[in-house]
Formats: C-alpha cells, sequence, structure tokens
C-alpha cells in the first residue's frame, strides 16, 4: 500500500543570525528571513519532488532587475518540470518566534501562468519534517516580480497532506516556526524569488477558551460536565477581569423535552493562571422514546476572548433502537441500521481518510467517515503507545454526535509487528518469515501484533500481503513470503493470527502484484511497482490468486487490490477497475464475504475523471475507498453518481452492508474506545522473545565451508560492514515511516550487539580500517538500506542488486585477511560476486530489531534451519527466475538452506510427534523407527547409509501423504534429511527447487522422490 508523501523537508543547517526575532520594541520593522545574497544555496534551502525528474533546480545568481533591488542583488531560481509535485523549502536550525509579527512576505518573478502557486509555513511540532502546516497561495497572473504579502491570520490549515506526527491542534501559533516550504505547480517554468520576510506588528491576541473534550456523549436523564479553560498567548496570568458566557444553543436535541437549557456566565479574575478552568453543568431529560442521538452545541463568548473554532457539544446518546442490541443477529443489525441511512451516511461509510488529511476533527461527523487511517510515518505528535490510543480515541469521540453513532474503524500498515510505533515489537519482514518455513510461528507473530495494535485502540491491519513476488527487481519483494504460491499459501495461517485476537486483516494486494513486467511501471520513475502484470487467467489461477483463495476459505474480513495491472491480452486493466476480477471472482467465484478497501489514492489511476474512477472502482466491487485527502470531493462525487443513476442504490447497500458487518462483528458499537490494559505489552520482553525466534528461524546458511559456523563462544572475532550496528537498517522499510531511514530509529538489538553479547573479544570498524591481525574470525554484515514500495525498484534512481562498494571492500579486506562469515541483511537476493574467499555466508533478510536472533544461530545457541523463500541469482541478467524455469541455473536454489543440527535427532523428533497422531501417522512413526537404526548412521548423526535412509524417507512420506492430521511440520523434518543429501551432492538444483514446491504444496512423497533423483 502506498503511503504519505516523503517529507517536503530535511534538517540543514541555516546561520542563525537570520531568524533571531527583535525586541518587541523593533517589531514593526521587516524582519528578513532568506535574502539570497550568497554565492550559493543558502544552508537550509533545498528542493524535493515526487520524482528526480520533479525535483526544481535550485540556483541563486543576479538579480538587480527587481524593482528597488541594489545592483548587487541576488536571487533564487526554481526551474523546474513537475509531474505531480515539487518545490522548494527551507529550514531553520531552531524553532523561530514569528509571533509579533503581522504577516508573511516574499518577492517571486512569475510567468504569468493563471496557476496558483502555493506556500505553507510549518508551525510546532519536534522538527520541520513533523510540523504542522498552514498555507496560503497566489495567482501567477504576472509576468514579472511582485510582492507577496499575507497575514498570518490569512494562513489556513493544509488538508490534502500533513507529516506523520506533526501537531493536530488547527492552531497557527507562531512561537515555534521551523520553516517555511514554496510548492510549485504542476508543469514546466522557471520562478525566481528573494527577499522573504516577516512585516508588521502583530494585533493583540485575544485570551483562548478551550473545551476538555469537543463532544460530550451522555444518555437521557444524565448530567454532561464540560471544563472551560482559559490560555493565554504568552502563558502569564490573565491581566485583567475576563467574563465568559455561555449558553446551550440550537441541536437537534429539544429544549425542556430533551434537556434543560443553561445559561451564565464563568468568571476569571485578573491574576488567574493561564490553563485554568471552570465547569459547565448541563442536564439531560428522559422523553421515553427509542431514538437517534440528539445534539446540545454549548456557546462560548467573552470580550477579549477567542472561543473554540468549534463550540462543544453535549450528544445524547441514541438509544432503543434495534441494531444497538447486541444480543440480536448481526444480520438483523446491519439490516435496521441500514434501513435508517440516508445516502450521505453510506457515501460516509464508504471512504477512508487519512488522519493527517482533515481539515478539523469534526468533519469525520460532519462527512460521517466510515474509516480513518495513518500512512507510513502518520503518527501522533509523540510516538507512543499511550498518545497513539489517545488519537484514535479522540477520533472515535467526534462519532458519537452523529445521529447514527456508528463507530470508524481505524487501518494501519502494522507489516511486520506495529511498525509505526517507537518501541513495539518488529518482526522479520515477510521474506523472512517465508524463509522460516513455519506457518505457527507466523500465526504467532501476528497474535502479537495484534494485541500491540489493539492494544492502542486500532481493530484494523491492512496485512497480511499474500503476493507472490517473481521479480527480485521488485521494490516490494521482502513483503512477500517467497515466489512460491504453495509456500505463500502455506503462510496464510497469518489471517488466523490477527483475527484470532480481534483484529480485522487484509489480504492484498489483490491480485498479481507481484508478477508486473519489469520496465511496464508508468508511476513516477518506478521501473516495476505499480505495473502490468501479463499473464493467462489459468496461470493467475495458479500462481497469484491460490494464496488469496486460501485467505477467503480462512475468513479473512478485508481484501485490498493492487495498484497494478492486469492484462490477458486485451490490453492492460487497473486492478481497481477490474469487475471480472474483483466481483466475478473474488466476491463471486471465491465466495468472499467482507469488504474490498482501496488503495492510497489509487482510484485516481484509473483513466478517466475524477467522477469516472468513482463509478468505476465502485461498480466493479470496490465497497470502501481510501481516498485518502479528497474525503469531501469524493462523498459528494459518490452521492452525485447515485442520484444520476450511474452506481446502483443496491451496489451502495452491499457495500455499506459489508462494512457494517465487520463493525458490529468487531464490536464497535458496544466498546468503540480503546482497551488500556494491554498498553504495558507494546514492545514487551515476551513479545521481543517471539520476534527474536522468528529472527533466528528465518536465518539461511548459503555456505559453510569447512564448518566454519556455528562459531566457538572464545572466538576473537571482528566484524563490519554497514548494516552490522544499525536497526534502522535492519528492520528494512516500513519501520516507523513509510520508506524505513537508517540509525537508532526504534529501541532494539543490532547485530553488533548481539555478536558482543556472546564473542569472547569483539573488534568492530564499519570500513574495516582497524587493525587485522590478532583475530580467529571476521563477521562482514553488508546488504541494503532501507526502502519501500517503488522506491526500492532497481533501476530508479540508479539502485541496483550489487553490495555497495564500501560493504564489497570489507568483504574483500576481511576475508582475505581471516576466515570469514559474511550475513546479507536485505529485502531480496543481491548480487554477491565472487565468494571462493569466503568460508560462510549468511542470508539474513530484514530481521527487525531483535539482532539476537541473527547471532543466535551464528553462535550455535539454535541451529540454522531456514530455507531460501526466492531463487538467489548468478547474475542479474538471469532475472527474473523462479522456481519451475524452464530453464533453472541460480547460485542457490529456492528451497535451499544448510543446516546444523543433525539430521538424525530431527527425525527422532518427527517420528515421536506422529506416534501421538492418526493411525496413518502412527505407521509413519514406526516406518522412521527403522529407518532410525543404528547401522544407518554415523556416531555424529548424519547418514551412513544413503539408500536405504531414502527408502525409509520414501516410505513415511507415503503414509505422510494418507494421514488425516496437519503433518506440515513432521513432513518438513522429514523431507529435510533428503534434501541434506541433495545438496550435498550439489546436483540438480531444478529438482531440489521442485521439491520444496511439492512439501510446500502437501506433496511429501513427490517432494522426497525429486531429492532422491537430485542425489543421483
Amino acid at each position: 500500500m502506498s503511503r504519505l508523501k516523503p517529507p517536503l523537508w530535511a534538517a540543514l543547517v541555516l546561520a542563525a543570525s537570520l531568524i533571531v526575532a527583535p525586541a518587541p520594541a523593533q517589531a514593526a520593522e521587516p524582519l528578513t528571513v532568506t535574502d539570497f545574497e550568497s554565492d550559493g544555496v543558502p544552508a537550509g534551502v533545498y528542493a524535493w519532488g515526487n520524482d528526480t525528474a520533479s525535483t526544481p533546480a535550485l540556483t541563486v545568481e543576479p538579480g538587480a532587475d527587481r524593482p528597488d533591488a541594489p545592483a548587487t542583488n541576488r536571487v533564487l531560481t526554481s526551474a523546474f518540470t513537475i509531474s505531480q509535485w515539487g518545490g522548494w523549502s527551507h529550514d531553520l536550525p531552531a524553532t523561530a518566534d514569528w509571533s509579533a509579527y503581522e504577516g508573511f512576505s516574499f518577492h517571486v518573478k512569475g510567468t504569468g501562468s493563471g496557476q496558483r502557486v502555493f506556500f505553507e509555513l510549518k508551525d510546532g511540532g519536534g522538527g520541520p519534517g513533523t510540523a504542522e502546516l498552514f498555507e496560503s497561495s497566489f495567482t501567477d497572473d504576472v509576468a514579472g516580480w511582485r510582492e507577496v504579502r499575507v497575514p498570518f491570520a490569512d494562513f489556513t490549515r493544509r488538508t490534502d497532506y500533513q507529516p506523520g506526527g506533526a501537531p493536530t491542534d488547527g492552531e497557527l501559533d507562531l512561537v515555534e516556526i521551523w520553516g517555511y516550504a514554496m510548492r510549485l505547480p504542476v508543469g514546466t517554468g522557471t520562478f525566481t524569488w528573494d527577499e522573504v520576510r516577516l512585516y508588521g506588528t502583530a494585533p493583540p491576541r485575544p485570551v483562548r477558551l478551550s473545551a476538555d473534550r469537543p463532544v460530550l456523549p451522555v444518555d437521557e436523564k444524565g448530567s454532561a460536565e464540560l471544563r472551560v479553560t482559559v490560555t493565554t498567548a504568552d502563558g502569564a496570568p490573565l491581566p485583567a477581569d475576563l467574563a465568559v458566557d455561555y449558553r446551550t444553543g440550537t441541536g437537534t436535541a429539544t429544549p425542556g423535552a430533551d434537556y434543560t437549557p443553561v445559561q451564565g456566565t464563568l468568571r476569571f479574575p485578573a491574576g488567574t493562571a493561564s490553563g485554568s478552568a471552570k465547569t459547565i453543568t448541563v442536564r439531560t431529560l428522559r422523553d421515553h422514546r427509542n431514538e437517534v442521538a440528539e445534539t446540545i452545541p454549548i456557546e462560548l463568548s467573552g470580550e477579549g476572548a477567542r472561543p473554540p473554532a468549534e463550540p462543544p457539544v453535549v450528544v445524547i446518546n441514541a438509544h432503543g433502537l434495534p441494531y444497538l442490541d447486541a444480543r440480536k443477529p448481526i444480520k438483523q443489525r446491519v439490516a435496521d441500521l441500514l434501513a435508517r441511512m440516508t445516502l450521505e451516511e453510506k457515501a460516509g461509510q464508504m471512504t477512508q481518510a487519512e488522519r493527517g488529511a482533515l481539515a478539523k476533527q469534526s468533519d469525520i461527523a460532519a462527512y460521517r467517515l466510515g474509516s480513518l487511517l495513518s500512512g507510513g510515518g502518520s503518527t501522533p505528535p509523540q510516538n507512543t503507545p499511550q498518545a497513539w490510543a489517545d488519537m484514535i480515541d479522540a477520533f472515535q469521540l467526534q462519532t458519537r454526535q452523529t445521529r447514527l453513532q456508528v463507530p470508524l474503524i481505524y487501518g494501519v500498515d502494522a507489516v511486520h509487528g506495529y511498525n509505526n510505533v517507537v518501541g513495539a515489537t518488529i518482526f522479520p519482514h515477510n521474506a523472512g518469515l517465508g524463509a522460516a518455513r513455519d506457518p505457527r510461528l507466523v500465526e504467532q507473530a501476528a497474535a502479537i501484533t495484534a494485541k500491540e495494535v489493539k492494544a492502542t485502540g486500532i481493530p484494523w491491519n491492512f496485512a497480511p500481503c499474500l503476493c507472490v513476488s517473481r521479480d527480485d527487481r521488485w521494490g516490494r519483494a521482502y513483503e512477500s513470503f517467497g515466489e512460491d504460491p504453495a509456500l505463500v499459501t502455506r503462510m496464510a495461517t497469518v489471517v488466523d493470527g490477527l483475527q484470532d485476537h480481534g483484529v480485522l486483516a487484509t489480504a492484498k494486494h489483490y491480485v498479481g502484484d507481484g508478477g508486473t513486467v519489469f520496465g511496464s511501471s508508468t508511476t513516477g520513475d518506478y521501473t516495476i511497482d505499480q505495473g502490468v502484470t501479463t499473464t493467462t487467467r489459468e496461470e493467475l489461477a495458479a500462481i497469484h490468486l491460490a494464496p488469496f483463495k486460501e485467505a477467503v476459505k480462512r475468513g479473512v474480513a478485508t481484501v485490498m487490490p493492487s495498484f497494478s495491472s492486469v492484462d490477458f491480452g486485451d490490453g492492460p486493466l487497473k486492478m481497481h477497475a477490474h469487475d471480472e476480477l474483483i466481483n466475478g471472482t473474488l466476491k463471486g467465484k471465491l465466495g468472499f464475504k467482507g469488504f474490498v478497501i482501496s488503495d492510497w489514492q489509487a482510484i485516481d489511476q484509473i483513466p478517466g475523471d475524477y467522477p469516472s474512477d468513482v463509478r468505476t472502482s465502485v461498480n466493479a466491487g470496490l465497497d470502501m475507498i481510501m481516498v485518502p485527502y479528497a474525503y469531501p470531493e469524493f462523498t459528494g462525487t459518490l452521492k452525485a453518481e447515485v442520484e444520476a443513476g450511474r452506481v446502483p442504490m443496491s451496489r451502495i447497500d452491499d457495500a455499506v452492508a459489508r462494512i457494517l458487518t465487520q463493525k458490529f462483528r468487531l464490536g464497535l458499537f458496544e466498546r468503540p474506545y480503546a482497551d488500556r490494559s494491554h498498553l504495558r505489552d507494546v514492545g514487551s520482553p515476551a513479545h521481543r522473545a517471539v520476534a527474536r525466534k522468528a529472527a533466528a528461524k528465518s536465518q539461511v546458511l548459503l555456505k559453510n565451508d569447512g564448518g566454519l559456523l556455528p562459531l566457538r563462544r572464545n572466538a576473537k572475532v571482528y566484524v563490519a560492514g554497514s548494516n552490522a550496528d544499525d536497526i534502522g537498517n535492519q528492520s528494512g522499510g516500513w519501520t516507523i515511516t513509510w520508506q524505513g531511514s537508517s540509525g537508532p530509529i526504534t529501541p532494539g538489538t543490532t547485530i553488533l550487539e548481539a555478536v558482543r553479547s556472546r564473542a569472547a573479544s569483539v573488534t568492530y570498524s564499519r570500513d574495516a580500517s582497524a587493525g587485522l591481525a590478532g583475530h580467529d574470525v571476521g563477521v562482514v554484515v553488508v546488504g541494503e538500506t532501507p526502502y519501500a514500495e517503488g522506491q526500492g525498484d532497481v533501476g530508479r534512481a540508479g539502485r541496483t542488486l550489487d553490495l555497495p562498494a564500501a560493504d564489497r571492500a570489507a568483504v574483500d579486506k576481511v576475508c582475505g585477511a581471516m576466515k570469514c562469515v559474511v550475513l546479507v541483511v536485505s529485502g531480496r537476493p543481491l548480487l554477491l560476486g565472487d565468494l571462493s574467499g569466503v568460508e560462510a555466508v549468511v542470508a539474513s533478510w530484514l530481521p527487525g530489531t531483535e539482532g539476537d536472533g541473527v547471532a543466535d544461530p551464528l553462535f550455535g545457541a539454535v541451529p540454522y534451519t531456514g530455507r531460501l523463500p526466492f531463487t538467489w541469482f548468478r547474475s542479474v541478467a538471469q532475472l527474473p527466475i523462479n522456481v519451475g524455469d524452464a530453464s533453472y541455473d541460480p547460485l542457490f536454489p529456492y528451497g535451499w538452506g544448510l543446516r546444523t543440527d543433525r539430521a538424525r535427532d530431527r527425525l527422532k523428533d518427527a517420528r515421536d510427534r506422529l506416534a501421538r497422531g492418526d493411525v496413518a501417522s502412527g505407521a509413519a512413526a514406526l516406518t522412521l523407527s527403522a529407518t532410525l537404526s543404528s547401522r544407518n548412521w554415523n556416531a555424529d548423526g548424519s547418514v551412513r547409509d544413503q539408500r536405504k535412509v531414502l527408502d525409509g524417507l520414501a516410505a513415511t512420506a507415503t503414509l505422510l501423504d494418507r494421514s488425516k492430521n496437519e503433518p506440515y511440520e513432521a513432513a518438513d523434518a522429514v523431507v529435510s534429511v533428503a534434501r541434506d543429501l541433495a545438496q550435498k551432492s550439489g546436483k540438480r538444483p531444478d529438482l531440489q527447487a521442485l521439491a520444496d514446491h511439492e512439501l510446500a504444496s502437501g506433496n511429501i512423497r513427490k517432494a522426497v522422490d525429486l531429492l532422491t533423483q537430485a542425489t543421483r
């Protein structure tokens, strides 16, 4: 799922002298913020865009042509060709107080294009990248220089985008300004800028009135207590007496029948501390009628005071209606509620907005929104579990003032643990979990994710990704469990882990996003993501549809279509418009009963105008649209399309019924707010222990010459490489922010820290520049830096599958001086180059925050058991390469994975497990007992008589195929011994890969037979 635009700024440095505000007495004098009187672009000023081509070119040039400018004047030019969005920013090194000034001004030389050009201020927050954005604009209707002057009072909160973690108070306070940004129009041109300044003296700032809660729900014959707080602009005590008048205003409740009207005055004497509060009480009555919710606004006013932007509202809760009766069947409750809803209310339920897009929180009620989400990096200002619960409860509170009080359903991308929240448990990405080959562990990881997500009041996860990734060049490859549909299908247990613990799962991205052709993307400078899957219906069903079929069988609640297109030979069709595959296949043939949620702004990619995008997607079977910013436009357009007869009301009713069904199943009508009793479990040691286990099981031992691994605990270890000591790198994309980032972005244990806790002696040198002598073994941790989605596509912005040059140099230095192991921390196979001087290689994938899991098998605390979920190519010229290809000559085949445990011990464990099963399993256990005869084995647990052992494994596999139990774990152990022998032979990688596919498909005897063939 695509997420928020990258932040519009990066913290850079500006000379402090430019931003120091003068004393109040000088406030009437203009203050220059940026004047560009420098040889180059000033520090703190930089360009940005949706892609490289859309990023403006900034230069500082002579500008004496500006009226009244000196002959030596210099200006900033911004030459641009923008396809989606782009502009430039000036970030201040620290916050500046601009509250003493009246407004913001600058000179600009335009082109007379007639386009609107927006500019914005960055207010508050922890930095320029997490500030609340307030915007204004001018029209480029002058081909030449002009001065733009805008009073601060005329700036409005930006409604189409807010960065994650930004404040949401909706107030341009001006006391903590981080800078400003200029957003250039779509198209080609050049704008020139000069003298960004502050002007005028600020008018007196009134005392601000605020309510402790914007909405106060109360039952009939109850009382609502509203605390009114007074706050001064400078935090000082009130300079004079303040009288705040209050009264109950006109809402939908009837005074005298539903409540007792009140009015009066709250008096705050001079000297009252800023932040002081007084209470108003409103009492409700009982009218002996079953009815919808009714509202009572509270009007506040006072001379020298500014009331809340919107009056607080007391709400008499809906009561006595059938849909509110939890004892009734869900189907009846849905039918009753649906029959009461207007078209506007139905359209609202079908709308999902990004939290940062809300112009004001009351828009949740005004537009009857059915859902909100947090895109990647869209967090509360304080990114803690408590703050998440507070934020979501505040959003949920707004739904109480709607007449039907339908709760929101809030969604997040918790794709490898609760990856949005600092301090939460971060599991390996799906590629690593696919390598672990443990469906029960995947289910356990999902259950922990659900518990942490739900603790903050979120009942919906945009996971799992059930794509089958067929090309390592795809920037989303690590979101896939693997290249084999049988493996991905096995891992659909993630659905159970989420939904059995109260969080809706989302099977995504339906269908075929892992099969797009390289070079087919038309999104920005992506090369493969959001491209075209060229296939047949039969191939699509066999490869890409199979995991979704399993998810539907397991009762998955929601499905998200892919950004990509499918071409069956008659031209590509966007999945969001694919009636055949959504209505026909998903809801028809597969019998999906949940609801379909669009991806991020994805309907906008459907050819045509916006009304056609809306009707095409909804008629194709989409039930809820992730807008995410244009919620007013979407709800209005959908309503108009229904009224015009272009979208049938029956389609609307079906969509809303599906959405309401899931809300009732979650119990949101009875329990809309967060259950905070488990907040302490977010990121708990018990949860991290499971993540550590998952990381350990995901490690794939590719090479182990001379049995170098596991390492001795008393070894003197030399550690190097870019990914040895970096939580951000080992966690990958979709960690805290959408694209992820390097560095200590969340608590955890790096691989270096884990190695240090085990080895007797450790020397660390990232670039291997420290002395190499005197060490027993080297550990070089190399690989990728974080990325997500199309930004990770190979070919975009020069991205390749090569190891970084610094990592390659570190490998050469360390492995040329001592025995060494190379750990590859990446989201996909990489081009490893010459491994002749490297004794051991481990594919560590993206293990998450628990680096101890990487070190556990490295030092023998647990064995290496993981297997490749992707074929590891020899050269990029082979791509795409997958199990089952007619020509198949990989560096390491799909399913490859050397083990460091004893083969005989594995079979003993499998025998004991099978002995507790059904008749066929019991017979298999007896067969294994014969195979385990000591004469077939060496003292070290390795195979002595290969023929007899393979024959015994084949006989056991035949019986396992007949078992009615789920024999996967035992079957996996049985097949693993045959795999050991095949890998030792070094023959027929194609058969080894096919054997792993057959095992995942449940064909155990066939898997053993293929591996037996590969040993000959």
